[in-house]
């Protein structure tokens, strides 16, 4: 007699609310169930995924339902964000049919707020941190119908309480078995990629260039590491992976990326961590490998801005040459002492330098401020955005952008913000409302005054970045710096209106060439200046240091 396997069902949630009207970019493929599948499936279980981001709204739920009949357990995952909302209301759906079919649930949000999943009673216990050989073995022990108190990596529920099994240490990626990406059908992810209007989802990336400005094109993401060594006040990193880094050998990566690219035939890989370019020399093995095999691809990762300035030029130009065309950088503020605050490297105009340096390459920075920190001043929030609009006069090519400060739970700047009157979400499904990658949300609760003012702040920012700042010298200039003195947000927005109305004008009668990568704004210090007197030579995590 033949024996079925026994089936596991993997549900992704959305990562955006598309009844609101917005559309996902489906470049990012189901990365955290496609890894923690791999060893069940080598294992002998038959492992069938849900990617709620595929269907309009309730049709994944109603798919991840139909899945759950006959299989042995479900699991799912997610990050802050609406992910959130909908992997709630997705296992709260199955649980009401299968009210005895176990679950488990993983991810960043999960290993901070255990005790927000456990209390719902829907899972049996969160998989903290690093999840692969952890759900391994949750699925040899629910098999096996044995307690799951013995197994490492689990926050479980006992007594009305939180209980957190044996911490487990974080494995390289020798551990982790090859990703089983024959598990998802990418032709719906490549037919979404490829609409006409494909361009103005959330979350897309800008094309490459050699495909043409807002043209339609297909993309990846990719696992390169797992964590991040630095030690920001403001992120869960610090807590969920111990700021611990483990890399993909630069060789597996591009073993992995040329198989996909013969199956796939992808235009761009995003690679979706946490921070790529920790370690230079697999930077350069990578780059040099893409160009040593002749892959011919777009891609782009998070660096950090003092990785950026003690990397080699040589390294830099490999990267550029090898297809690199975004570089997503954490600039975070303009201001020494919310700096060392946050606990980043990061000195004077460094972040400025690093910019130049990917905008002189033809590589966008794609650069992200913060205002609005607990007890920032608004001296430092206006030295921030000052910081901005000249980092957009040095590298006419970058996308810089300010957004408001969000609390993020298990970070020491979440305890600050409640200490500052900030009231987060009361129960698991507004905790969606916070939006990961919606910053533009309104937060549930009373927002404390220094967050209410960033909020202005920021408006006050679009102005410039839209406007006056946006690759202009001269009088725009002197009256986009102005408006930082006087406060005229008003007045700043609808100048900005008409300043973006007159190049549309300008583009459409005479089509002017574009802004010449080489061209530096001489009215602040780059280069040696400022980096003598920078910490980023000095101040460098043992990972990048390796």
């Amino acid at each position: 007699m033949i024996q079925r396997k026994k089936k596991i069902v993997l549900y992704q949630p959305k990562q955006v609310d598309d009844s609101r009207g917005v559309e996902s970019s489906k470049d990012m493929i189901p990365l955290e169930m496609l890894t923690i599948a791999a060893y069940p499936l080598q294992d002998g279980y038959d492992v069938e995924i849900i990617d709620g981001s595929l269907y309009r709204g309730d049709e994944g739920h109603e798919r991840f339902l139909a899945a759950c009949e006959g299989a042995m357990m479900v699991a799912t995952t997610g990050i802050l964000g609406y992910m959130v909302t909908d992997g709630w209301r997705a296992m709260k759906r199955v649980k009401q049919t299968y009210p005895d079919l176990p679950a488990v649930i993983g991810g960043w949000f999960a290993s901070v707020r255990p005790d927000l999943q456990l209390e719902t009673g829907m899972y049996e216990a969160v998989v903290l941190g690093q999840g692969e050989l952890t759900f391994r073995d949750v699925v040899a022990a629910i098999d096996a119908g044995e307690p799951l108190d013995d197994v490492q990596g689990l926050a479980l529920w006992r007594d009305g309480a939180v209980y957190k099994t044996d911490p487990r240490p974080i494995a390289g990626w020798d551990q982790i078995l090859k990703v089983p990406y024959h598990l998802i059908d990418i032709e719906p992810y490549r037919e979404h990629q490829m609409r006409a209007t494909s361009a103005r989802d959330v979350l897309r990336l800008p094309t490459p260039p050699w495909i043409g400005y807002g043209k339609p094109y297909f993309g990846i993401t990719y696992f390169g590491s797992y964590g991040c060594p630095e030690p920001c006040t403001f992120c869960c990193s610090p807590l969920v992976t111990n700021r611990r880094w483990k890399p993909v050998p630069a060789d597996r990566m591009l073993d992995d990326l040329e198989e996909l690219q013969d199956r796939w035939g992808f235009d761009s890989v995003r690679f979706h961590d946490a921070n790529f370019g920790v370690m230079e020399k697999r930077s350069k093995d990578f780059a040099e490998g893409l160009l040593n095999r002749n892959m011919q691809f777009g891609w782009n990762a998070f660096i950090e801005t003092h990785s950026i300035l003690n990397y080699k030029q040589s390294t830099l130009d490999a990267m550029a040459d090898s297809g690199m065309y975004v570089a997503e950088i954490g600039a975070e503020a303009g201001d020494n002492d919310m700096m060392k605050t946050i606990g980043k490297p990061i000195h004077d105009d460094d972040n400025i330098e690093a910019a130049v340096q990917m905008d002189r390459r033809g590589i966008m920075g794609s650069i992200t401020y913060i205002i609005g920190f607990p007890g920032e001043s608004e001296a430092s929030m206006l030295s921030t955005i000052d910081q901005c609009r000249r980092l957009h006069l040095a590298a006419p090519h970058a996308r810089p952008n300010v957004w408001p400060f969000r609390p993020i739970p298990g970070t020491k700047m979440w305890d600050e913000a409640l200490e500052l009157g900030y009231e987060g979400p009361k129960d698991l499904p507004d905790w969606g409302s916070i939006g990961e990658y919606h910053l533009e949300e309104t937060w549930p609760g009373n927002i404390p005054p220094k967050v209410a003012e960033a909020r202005m702040m920021y408006q006050h920012y679009a102005t410039l970045n839209w406007g006056l700042a946006r690759g202009k010298r001269g009088w725009w200039e002197d009256r986009a710096e102005k408006r930082l003195t006087d406060g005229s947000y008003v007045t700043g927005r609808n100048e900005a209106r008409a300043f973006g109305l007159f190049n549309k004008v300008r583009k459409k009668l005479f089509r002017p060439d574009d802004v010449p990568r080489s061209w530096v704004d001489p009215g602040h210090k780059t280069g040696t200046a400022g980096n003598e007197r920078s910490e980023a030579r000095s101040v460098m995590t043992d990972a990048t240091k390796g």
